[in-house]
Formats: structure tokens, C-alpha cells, sequence
């Protein structure tokens, strides 16, 4: 597992300027026109979007940087598995034309499956390279490499944007998007929990120790972005 996460924060190319990715934000904010973090583009069953079809219950977290969901496995009208999957090849795929630069899968389970990087041609006809990551989101020594990436993408200085997905877009995704949220747009302990808990659709009921988590946690300063960028990401 050691070896995967450290392929998972190395594979993404960097760009050779390094700013907040201005253009970028805008475009994804007007594509998908999500007004606020309970918003879904593509609902449970996988349906909403057709270009993001393969995902769930998919969100926005910082606009146009990192969006979070599920796996459509459960529904898959191209042919069902078992919900506790990776990615179809479906929503790889579709995620690499809308642009994507990665996605992280949040739990381990049947990983090797699925491919982990893909080329392709984008909505804009320009080629796009997209890498299918692996980070088990329950595990606490992960937190910290999780918001540098996403620290160093708002930067410019890793690809984005990023996916990151549990089965149902509920629980893993939740938590890792609510310490981003935490992290880089000022969220109270009872701000996070109250978004966890309502985009879990209510499925709230228990994971004490991700509450926990959530309320305990205590955001980097050395991972701290200005006023401006927290207004041009954050819902």
C-alpha cells in the first residue's frame, strides 16, 4: 500500500508556472453550474450529466480544483458489479474527456482492476493524460499528503481538476471533502459536520470516529491560501 500512495502523488504532471488556475475555475463553474457544496451534477442512480455518466451523487467542493462522488457500479445501465468497486471504465473514460487530470479512489478494494492511466481526447479536442490514483480515506496518515495535493493544485502546481470517490459518494469522499473544506475555506467544526452529514443523503447514522475526525481536526498554517483564492474556489 506504501508504494501505491506514493505513485498516487507523484504521477500528476506539474505545470511550469505556478498560479491559481484562474481560467480554469471559471470555465468548470460555468460547465457545470454548481452554486453550492449539496448541488448534484449527476444523482444517485448515475443520472444528471451524461458527459460525467460512471460517477455519483457528483459534487463540487472548490470550484474548478476538486469535485467529489461515488462510483456508479450499482446502477450501471453498460452492465452492473457490486457497489464495493472502483471506477467503471466508463466513468474513466468520461472523466478523461471532461478534462479530469485524476481521480482518487478512497478505498482499496478491487483497485488493481481498474486502469490507472488513460490518454484521450478532450471535450476541447486537445489531448489529456489522466491518472486513476488509490488513497484509503479512513486512514489518518494519509490527511496530510491528501490537502498538499490539493493545496499544490491550487497553486498550479499539480493538474487539476480532481476527483475523489467512494462507492456512493457519501462517507470516504465526504470526509476527505469536508477537511478540504476545513483546510482552505474556514469551515467551523459544526459548519464540516453539518455538510458531511447532509451529503451523506441521509446515511448519517454512526462512523463516530469520522465525526470525530472532522470536528478535531486543526487545519495546517503552512497549507494556508490567501482571501482571494478562498473567494475564486470556494462555494
Amino acid at each position: 500500500m506504501k508504494s501505491i500512495l506514493l505513485i498516487a502523488f507523484t504521477l500528476i504532471s506539474t505545470p511550469s508556472i505556478y498560479a491559481l488556475p484562474t481560467q480554469q475555475i471559471q470555465d468548470l463553474d460555468a460547465r457545470y453550474q454548481l452554486s453550492d457544496p449539496y448541488t448534484k451534477l449527476v444523482n444517485d442512480r448515475g443520472d444528471g450529466y451524461e458527459n460525467l455518466y460512471g460517477t455519483r451523487n457528483f459534487r463540487a467542493v472548490l470550484k474548478g480544483i476538486l469535485y467529489r462522488g461515488g462510483a456508479n457500479n450499482k446502477y450501471n445501465k453498460y452492465g452492473k458489479k457490486d457497489n464495493q468497486n472502483p471506477l467503471p471504465n466508463i466513468g474513466i473514460q468520461n472523466l478523461c474527456e471532461e478534462g479530469f487530470k485524476s481521480a482518487y479512489y478512497l478505498y482499496d478494494t478491487n483497485y488493481a482492476s481498474a486502469p490507472h492511466q488513460l490518454n484521450c481526447t478532450d471535450l476541447k479536442g486537445q489531448k489529456n493524460s489522466f491518472v486513476y490514483n488509490q488513497l484509503t480515506a479512513f486512514n489518518d496518515k494519509n490527511t496530510r499528503p491528501f490537502l498538499e495535493t490539493i493545496f499544490n493544485a491550487l497553486k498550479g502546481k499539480v493538474a487539476s481538476p480532481i476527483y475523489i470517490h467512494c462507492w456512493n459518494g457519501w462517507h470516504a469522499s465526504g470526509l476527505m471533502a469536508t477537511l478540504a473544506l476545513r483546510q482552505f475555506c474556514d469551515y467551523s467544526p459544526s459548519q464540516a459536520l453539518n455538510y458531511w452529514t447532509k451529503n451523506t443523503d441521509g446515511n448519517s447514522s454512526g462512523y463516530t470516529s469520522v465525526k470525530n475526525k472532522i470536528q478535531n481536526f486543526k487545519p495546517y498554517a503552512d497549507l494556508t491560501i490567501s482571501a482571494e483564492e478562498k473567494k475564486a474556489i470556494c462555494l
